[in-house]
């Protein structure tokens, strides 16, 4: 022990002597290793970190899937309230098992009224979930039978809409102005459902009673519903699955006649795997690409470590002259570069909370988990691990050549400078050569991404959204019980927006763009008839009022728009977009034609299209577009026929949609002033323009392309500072040889040439290679580009063109020094 700490203090004083250097390998190693602590951190809380339930590998999603409907992503259809009911009565592998829904309430009684983002839930759910309350108690089976008016506050609203008040427990707030009783608070980490980003996490949670619209017979169809469950102990998802599946034999066997001929299968899988899924691969990238740049920071290390120990070489064989033992000096060196990468490791720590706590809000909204990201001792631990991990790898090779030195060759040659050995000369080149061959993978993902980002930034969404404001409100059943309660509170909203000064158009939506809502519904067109093996016909279904098509600014190719005779009575009508059009009457007039909610053995009458639009994007810019129709609101009982519950109530929530000649962000307190006029305790959410909503679906992929590219600059300059670093050193070895060489009549012009030569020739091989790696990289970025080939001959070409002209712009220098050199005095030196 006493050894290691003199070892430590001569390390200590060692690097003090060379604070240039010192600083430099600190610097450069925080940064690599904070780098990849802080995107190490998301990955761990994201993907590795166990989810914040106990025994949470137990936790499994239950779904159904419904043969022949492809509703995108993993195909999952959700569960109706028939199979809630089912899946919990006969299933024998669950120790608990509940169903779900998200839900949305105006939230008053306290403050200003908000509409705050909620769940309802069967007992089962908080059974299986098996997080007890911070205060209180979750509800029961029999208060969820009974339709008791009962919720549970998350910690995050207890304290700020209700200041922690230790009191609140029996204490009545009013959702949608109905009466509920504050029965639990629920810990700080806890969150259910683990809904993405940070604008969507659940307030309260109240219970899932079926009401009298979710018990008909249409409920059997209405698969808008989920089920989390916890695993009986020594029971697998596989066998659950099979358990569930045998269920399933008897909930087709009881489907009402229109839709008996329905298939459906169970899908039984970790909830985990269904939180981060969508998640893994951008996340894979990210951390390959901070990995990246931490190998070149490490390869920069050891060359100048490298470097170190040939300027020592002298000192190193004095010391072996003098009996020094060669195992202490192979613990000395690697005592040296400890301190530096854990000085580094330290540094970078730092760094990476402070990106953390700057960044974390720039995450994009697609990412589940991000409140449980933080730097915590699992992160730290991985950070000293790193650190020490690359004070070893950098400082092995240095150690080895400073072993290697010739002891009488050195001292023999006393202080003349000259060639330092081709083996170190080529094991220095070689670090640099796979520096630039890295950053030159880095530089071409991030040029692909950029080009992609280009490319989604230019496609048609199909509407247009300058000039447009949005916002989402939502009725309280309690004061509009009726429809026609809230066929009044539409009219008159609409009208008093058409008022407003610069108002054009304005119209209501179920269905906004750029929301990433999900509203398939099927359909059978009349005369249709289906190739063999194609599944059932799905298309996007937005239920509109008043003029909403012209204000979002989605052209009409054929027919008209609704007005205002399109009213219940009246001929039932339909608006379908292009490719809907296509897709059942190609080449054809679709005017006239008909079709109906719902399949074959349903009974709902037929509608007539009236008009056909362009196709518009729902999601991302990226994304394909997709089939859709719009319904006029007014004629939807009428609409769905059988399916319809008496106690509907449509048009009842949604989106507001405002075209204006003014600014958008102007008219945002105008279409504030028209909601309050009618209804002053209505809330609005989301009030925002169309614009920022298109430019929340594009984050994603604008982050992916800002972090990669941030990664790129700092490889390329990593690995410019590297090749700098080469030159300079293989200058300043070969002065007495330039000397030599000006003397015998070389030009100075010629000396630069043959240094930037030296330099290009280093950059022309990590070229060669890192084409050779980006190519490989292929497969994997292939899943993040969008209308770009990963082979892109234009960005690979930029991409290499730019690395070389770099790799020369940093051999200028020790060019420019190597030809200023005198050869008089460099030879009288000598």
């Amino acid at each position: 022990m006493q050894r290691l700490l003199s070892d430590l203090k001569f390390a200590f004083r060692q690097l003090s002597k060379s604070p240039g250097f010192t600083a430099t390998a600190v610097l450069m190693l925080a940064f690599g290793i904070g780098a990849t602590t802080a995107i190490f951190s998301i990955v761990e809380g994201v993907l590795l970190r166990p989810l914040p339930f106990p025994d949470s590998s137990q936790l499994v999603v239950l779904s159904d899937r419904i043969q022949g409907v492809d509703f995108g992503g993993n195909s999952e259809a959700g569960v109706t309230v028939p199979d809630i009911r089912a899946y919990t009565r006969d299933t024998r592998a669950f120790a608990a098992l509940g169903g779900y829904q998200n839900s949305g309430y105006e939230l008053s009684g306290t403050g200003e009224p908000a509409q705050v983002s909620a769940a309802r839930l069967t007992a089962g759910v908080f059974a299986a979930l098996a997080v007890a309350p911070h205060l209180g108690r979750v509800f029961t089976s029999e208060e969820t039978e009974h339709s008791q008016q009962v919720a549970v506050l998350s910690y995050a609203t207890w304290k700020t809409r209700f200041h922690g008040d230790n009191q609140i427990l029996n204490t009545k707030i009013l959702l949608d102005r109905k009466p509920y009783v504050v029965i639990g608070v629920m810990p700080r980490n806890f969150e259910f459902p683990l809904n993405s980003g940070q604008l969507n996490r659940t307030e309260l949670w109240v219970p899932l009673s079926f009401g009298p619209g979710e018990l008909t017979t249409g409920a059997a169809s209405n698969w808008s519903y989920q089920m989390v469950g916890r695993l009986k102990s020594g029971i697998s998802a596989s066998q659950a699955q099979s358990d569930t599946q045998r269920v399933a034999q008897e909930i087709m066997r009881n489907f009402p006649s229109d839709i008996a001929s329905l298939r459906i299968s169970t899908v039984v899988r970790s909830l985990q795997e269904e939180t981060v899924e969508q998640s893994r691969p951008l996340l894979r990238t990210l951390f390959l690409a901070v990995a990246v740049v931490l190998l070149i920071a490490c390869a920069n290390l050891a060359g100048l470590m490298l470097v170190r120990a040939i300027r020592k070489q002298r000192e190193v064989a004095v010391r072996l002259a003098l009996g020094a033992n060669t195992a202490a000096l192979l613990r000395q060196t690697l005592l040296e570069s400890l301190v530096l990468s854990v000085s580094g490791g330290m540094l970078g720590l730092a760094l990476a909370g402070l990106a953390l706590r700057i960044g974390k809000n720039l995450l994009p909204e697609s990412l589940p988990r991000v409140s449980e990201i933080a730097l915590n001792w699992q992160v730290a631990g991985f950070a000293l691990l790193l650190a020490v991990t690359t004070g070893l790898l950098c400082g092995i090779a240095p150690a080895f050549a400073a072993l290697r030195t010739n002891v009488n060759g050195t001292l023999k040659e006393g202080g003349r400078s000259g060639s330092t050995g081709g083996g170190h000369a080529r094991l220095r080149a070689t670090l640099v050569v796979a520096e630039i061959a890295i950053a030159l993978v880095l530089l071409s993902a991030s040029g692909l991404l950029l080009r992609s980002f280009e490319k989604m930034r230019a496609v048609d969404l199909g509407f247009r959204p300058q000039h447009v404001t949005t916002a989402v409100y939502s009725l309280p059943r309690k004061q509009y019980s009726t429809q026609p309660a809230v066929d009044a509170f539409n009219k008159e909203l609409l009208r008093r927006l058409r008022d407003l000064p610069g108002a054009q158009d304005a119209g209501l939506t179920s269905f906004l763009p750029a929301t990433n809502n999900n509203n398939n519904q099927t359909f059978v067109a009349e005369g249709y008839v289906a190739p063999k093996g194609e599944g059932m016909n799905l298309a996007t279904a937005a239920q509109v009022v008043g003029d909403y098509l012209p204000a979002m600014g989605i052209p009409l190719l054929r027919g008209r728009f609704f007005t205002d005779a399109d009213k219940a009575g009246a001929q039932l009508v339909l608006i379908v977009n292009r490719k809907l059009a296509q897709h059942y009457w190609p080449n054809q007039d679709p005017i006239g034609k008909r079709l109906r909610i719902g399949t074959q053995e349903m009974k709902t009458p037929w509608m007539t299209i009236v008009g056909e639009v362009a196709d518009i994007k729902l999601s991302s810019p990226d994304e394909p577009t997709k089939e859709e129709y719009y319904l006029p609101v007014d004629q939807l009982q009428e609409v769905f026929g059988s399916l319809a519950s008496p106690d509907n109530l449509n048009g009842n929530g949604g989106y507001i949609v405002l075209r204006s000649t003014f600014p958008p962000e102007q008219m945002e307190n105008a279409l504030r002033a028209a909601v309050r006029a009618i209804d002053p305790q209505l809330p609005l959410t989301q009030v925002q323009t169309m614009e920022q909503a298109v430019s929340e679906t594009e984050a994603p992929r604008r982050f992916n392309t800002v972090l990669i590219s941030s990664f790129a600059f700092a490889a390329v300059l990593l690995a410019v500072l590297g090749i700098y670093s080469v030159i300079a050193f293989s200058v300043a070895s070969r002065e007495q040889e330039m000397a030599i060489r000006m003397a015998l009549g070389s030009q100075r012009s010629g000396i630069m040439r043959l240094i930037l030569i030296s330099g290009a020739k280093l950059a022309a091989v990590g070229c060669v290679l890192g084409l050779v790696g980006a190519t490989a990289n292929s497969a994997l970025l292939r899943s993040l580009l969008f209308g770009v080939s990963p082979f892109d001959p234009v960005v690979l070409t930029l991409a290499a063109a730019a690395v070389l002209l770099l790799a020369v712009i940093a051999s200028t220098l020790p060019a420019l020094r190597a030809a200023s050199i005198d050869p008089m005095q460099a030879l009288r030196g000598e």
